[in-house]
């Protein structure tokens, strides 16, 4: 069955479509022309790990954990590559935070460590980017990882298949083309298969569910002075053998007559 228009990522997923992706032969299309949406733009589920990699631990001088520390983002939290993030007028305490994505391709539920990766359609780029005083309200650390528009997901889905080893990526984090954040994939506490073993076995990973993986050390509010991104601001996640991520940091100018009751 061709691809119609319209289809979403997470649809073909779901439908065990990917192949139809792989061999797809439509017309080449200049990345200028193209508005980059999230590969996956309507996620049942949207799970981040944070504290995931050992030089973040360090920088923060949290214990070594026995599980992941998980919270949700929102699909409304995110934008495509290119697009603008936008720093919130309420705070000025907007942080970057790179990080590798995984994409579920197929239901799974309960699947040991060894099964895992059985599981995964793809991997992404991630600016899981977050409002510090609102995530250090209380203990949950919800409203500062969900504002409207404040993390990138992009450029695209790189299928399983053209990477055989995730934990052999390198993550580096550009703010205004300085080097930020840059670490291998193998320092992860957690790697990805003891993450969808561990998630699965307390709810269904749904074909289109997202696992943002956790952020390096290096990250703007642990810094000396700190580091806070602002308009004008371009960051990039750059993973070599999955994409390149970029978006250019807005303000608020714009975006409230949209979201207006």
């Amino acid at each position: 069955m061709p691809i119609e228009h319209g289809d979403s990522l997470r649809a073909l997923l779901a439908a065990d479509r990917l192949d139809a992706l792989r061999s797809s032969t439509g017309e080449r299309v200049d990345h200028a022309q193209v508005e980059f949406l999230p590969p996956i733009h309507d996620a049942d589920k949207i799970f981040c790990v944070g504290l995931n990699y050992r030089g973040h631990l360090t920088e923060t001088g949290t214990p070594l954990p026995t599980h992941p520390s998980l919270f949700m983002r929102f699909n409304s939290s995110q934008v495509g590559h290119e697009q603008p993030v936008i720093a919130p007028s309420i705070s000025t305490e907007f942080d970057y935070e790179g990080e590798l994505a995984v994409v579920i391709g197929r239901t799974a539920w309960r699947v040991p460590a060894e099964r895992a990766m059985e599981h995964v359609a793809g991997y992404s780029c991630f600016a899981e980017n977050s409002v510090r005083d609102f995530q250090m309200h209380s203990r949950q650390a919800t409203p500062g990882k969900n504002f409207l528009m404040s993390g990138a997901f992009g450029p695209w889905l790189t299928t399983a298949d053209e990477v055989p080893d995730p934990a052999a990526l390198r993550l580096t984090s550009r703010l205004n083309g300085e080097v930020v954040q840059d670490e291998s994939v193998s320092a992860l506490v957690f790697d990805i298969p003891a993450l969808i073993a561990y998630i699965s076995s307390f709810t269904v990973l749904l074909p289109g569910d997202v696992i943002s993986t956790g952020t390096p050390d290096g990250v703007g509010f642990l810094r000396d002075p700190k580091v806070w991104l602002k308009p004008g601001d371009l960051f990039e996640v750059d993973i070599p053998g999955v994409g390149l991520l970029r978006n250019r940091v807005a303000d608020e100018t714009g975006i409230a007559g949209g979201v207006a009751a």
